[in-house]
């Protein structure tokens, strides 16, 4: 059925999660933001949270807030985040640092316990921290990279990923959804064909962490690192997350032994030994207030539940794309709703001009090189009334370009 942009407010009516938009900070000046893939909104719990952290906790309870409640923290709501978005049992995930330094220790890990293997696989198309990283690792351990050259659409197929594995992999790198187009990778099929050739897997969940059904445990995944500034809403420069499947815990070491990861954290020990449980992946003094931001988003994606965000996602999407495909756009993410994540990619010449001409519209999209635009749409706080808005304005502003 074509879908017009007077059908988003029967839409609107008829969502279920509609009632937990209000529970977010809004921008009064913003016709529409469709950057959530980017950086979430902010959660009014959690600046009501934070309000309380400061005055009560930190102001009020000083340095007694470490053992009253603080240095659990970490594993606590990474227990929390692992259950509620990860499909992980307690003790296998932990909130610290940022993606860039969870991806670096998970690195090590990941080919120390394949030690007799000297090639890492990634896709050169994949996000640059994520290549930047690999690349360092692999230099710093004497390793080979080898590089997949997947399409932008179909992405990293299982028949792109057997092409580079062999004998000599180790680890395989891959991004659950690509941060270009959107592309939804097929995680169980893909982590066992890594593990059919002997290898370990690592797995980007940036872009689907709080807005895509994962089961790490199920699925048998090694190793997985995300970010929680995008759809689990913990704010700019939220601390990340890091999973390290149960099997690997005892062999897993990490470049950066600091005194979080230490066996037992007081003792202030001559000699370092690493805490045999998921703490050994933490390194310093964490972020209070930032795994605090994560716990609030965590509950807010609990209490809406995966499945039934998932579900929003993939109408919000859909009706994007029949809103540009009616305006004649070219659009770069996959048609099957099976296939996508939560954003959907535009592909214009002049990406960058136009990206301008929006937000000067009062529409927040994304732009990346060399000329894509991105409308990350986040189920908890956009509605198809900002779809339809960011579309028409879209249609709007490229006319007179071309």
């Amino acid at each position: 059925m074509t879908q017009t942009y007077a059908d988003a407010a029967g839409l609107d009516a008829a969502d279920p999660l509609r009632d937990l938009r209000a529970r977010f900070l809004l921008d009064a000046d913003l016709v529409a933001y469709v950057d959530g893939n980017s950086l979430g909104r902010l959660p009014i719990a959690t600046a009501d949270r934070l309000d309380a952290f400061f005055r009560e906790e930190w102001g009020g309870r000083l340095i007694r807030g470490w053992e009253e409640a603080w240095v659990d923290l970490p594993v606590g709501v990474g227990d929390e985040l692992g259950a509620t978005l990860l499909g992980a049992a307690a003790g296998q995930t932990v909130i610290a640092d940022s993606t860039s330094v969870n991806l670096y220790k998970l690195l090590h890990a990941a080919t120390g316990v394949r030690p007799d293997r000297d090639e890492i696989v990634i896709d050169a198309t994949n996000f640059p921290t994520d290549r930047y990283l690999v690349e360092s690792v692999a230099a710093a351990k004497g390793l080979t990279v080898v590089w997949l050259e997947p399409d932008l659409v179909d992405n990293v197929t299982a028949d792109v990923l057997a092409a580079a594995l062999g004998e000599r992999t180790a680890v395989v790198v891959l991004s659950h959804v690509d941060y270009r187009s959107g592309t939804l990778l097929d995680l169980p099929a893909l982590t066992a064909r890594v593990h059919g050739a002997g290898a370990v897997v690592i797995w980007d969940l940036c872009h689907s962490a709080g807005v895509v059904p994962i089961a790490l445990d199920a699925d048998e995944v090694d190793f997985a690192v995300g970010c929680t500034y995008k759809y689990v809403n913990a704010g700019p420069g939220a601390p990340a997350f890091l999973y390290v499947a149960e099997r690997h815990l005892a062999a897993a070491t990490q470049p950066i032994a600091g005194w979080w990861s230490a066996a037992d954290l007081f003792a202030m020990a001559d000699t370092y030994e690493p805490a045999p449980t998921i703490r050994r992946m933490l390194s310093g003094t964490p972020s209070v207030p930032g795994v605090v931001a994560v716990q609030e988003g965590v509950r807010l994606i609990a209490e809406a539940g995966v499945e039934a965000i998932r579900a929003k996602s993939e109408t919000l999407t859909t009706y994007a794309l029949a809103l540009l495909d009616a305006a004649g756009l070219e659009v770069v993410t996959p048609r099957e709703v099976e296939r996508r994540g939560s954003h959907v990619t535009v592909r214009h010449p002049d990406a960058r001009e136009v990206t301008t001409r929006l937000v000067e519209r009062g529409v927040v999209p994304d732009f990346r090189e060399p000329d894509l635009i991105r409308l990350g749409l986040s189920p908890l706080t956009t509605s198809y009334a900002e779809v339809a808005a960011a579309t028409r304005i879209l249609v709007e502003v490229t006319a007179p370009i071309g």
